[in-house]
């Protein structure tokens, strides 16, 4: 009896204590959110208050800005104009979601100091001094034939800097300078000759990336114009989409779908860190080539753009090391602020690119967080699949030469 007392004690004063902690750390994290709420809102007063020049204190960084009044986008009959002001605001609202797919990868600029209807240029590297909180990495440049120092974002005060830059697209590329968690037996030597960056970590992506775009006309636009969105060739987009999840499907692929936020649709296959650019490239390519035998009439690899006309065109040469994709919720070069958004695959036959806008996307994230904040964690080994496809090609090969 004394025994069972005893070990009745001691389970309620574990219990206890276990409530105690339970409590102490819920009071801790409701402190925790507390703070930020109050940080959230100081960046949030001082962007809304701000005149159309004006320094903010982000963190510990003071970063100026000019022009917050000016129009970058122009909007429409049914979207609002948006301001420098509020792009920087969309950037700080929606940071927590957008820098996790910006950490590590060297960014591409695409810069639009007079907003979309002016002119654009890209930058991929800056030779004015930078501010302290911007973060760098040195990789051999092919281009270049030498060592070249690329941007990162790392932070928020860099992503908004970038901003005050009208910087109004993010591309990033598809590698990580992090080994986690799969990356650790790779080099880390990324400069002072190809043969380096060739074997190192950089050479070797998180995704096969697939980009679907639709070349069909409206009929409205300018000779030599690209297709504008519309909703028939968006309609065709989706329907090849989901063609294209049957058969990655069948591979038994864990794949994810993005608006590029103009007119296509971006499918992104997370991999293990196994194969280079190369490989990947041809594997991009070989899913291409079955899309189109299963679809000739409809999907098309041709870089003649004569030839695209009416089809959609399947681009697979995303696959190289340098070369960039908007990244997740970043904004895109329409009229109307549209945004690159994840989407679940089951909503994709629902939705439409002006859905998703700067104005939108927060309740959007607020309402069902970021889809794809588990995709590095869902990652395809597709080495097998690449020895099947170089064991085909060297086939092929045999029987030609005989």
């Amino acid at each position: 009896m004394l025994q069972t007392m005893a070990v009745w004690m001691d389970e309620n004063e574990f219990e206890g204590a276990s409530i105690m902690t339970a409590k102490k750390q819920s009071e801790k994290d409701r402190k925790a959110k507390d703070r930020d709420a109050a940080v959230a809102d100081t960046i949030l007063r001082q962007i809304d208050n701000a005149g159309n020049s004006a320094t903010l204190q982000v963190e510990n960084a003071e970063i100026p800005f000019s022009n917050f009044d000016k129009v970058l986008w122009p909007g429409d009959a049914d979207h609002k104009p948006v301001s420098k002001r509020d792009y920087v605001r969309y950037l700080y609202v929606v940071s927590e979601y957008l820098l996790p797919h910006l950490k590590d990868r060297p960014i591409t600029l695409l810069r639009y100091p007079n907003g979309v209807d002016g002119k654009r240029f890209f930058q991929k590297h800056w030779e004015h001094k930078l501010p302290e909180f911007v973060e760098t990495v040195d990789l051999f440049s092919e281009h270049n034939n030498a060592d070249v120092e690329f941007l990162l974002c790392n932070n928020l005060p860099t992503l908004l800097w970038l901003g005050q830059l009208a910087d109004l697209e993010l591309h990033t590329i598809h590698t990580r300078l992090s080994a986690e968690p799969d990356g650790h037996e790779l080099p880390r030597t990324f400069t002072g000759s190809v043969e380096n960056i060739d074997k190192s970590l950089m050479n070797f992506p998180d995704f096969v990336v697939l980009d679907l775009d639709p070349y069909m006309y409206s009929g409205k636009e300018s000779k030599g114009e690209e297709p504008e969105l519309h909703e028939a060739a968006f309609k065709k987009v989706r329907e090849i989409a989901l063609i294209l999840k049957e058969t990655l499907d069948q591979l038994k692929l864990n794949t994810f779908v993005k608006t590029s936020g103009r007119t296509g649709l971006h499918i992104y296959i997370p991999i293990l860190r196994n194969i280079d650019y190369d490989t990947v490239r041809k594997v991009a390519e070989a899913i291409g080539r079955h899309l189109v035998n299963l679809r000739p009439n409809e999907v098309t690899m041709d870089w003649a753009v004569k030839k695209r006309t009416g089809k959609i065109f399947f681009d697979y040469n995303m696959n190289a090391r340098g070369k960039t994709l908007p990244s997740p919720y970043s904004p895109r070069n329409s009229k109307q602020a549209t945004v690159s958004v994840p989407v679940d695959w089951s909503e994709l036959s629902k939705i439409y690119p002006t859905d998703f806008t700067i104005w939108t996307v927060p309740k959007r994230l607020e309402k069902k967080g970021d889809i794809w904040t588990d995709i590095l964690d869902e990652k395809n080994d597709l080495e097998k699949y690449a020895s099947a496809q170089s064991a085909s090609k060297g086939s092929e090969t045999k029987k030609r030469s005989k």
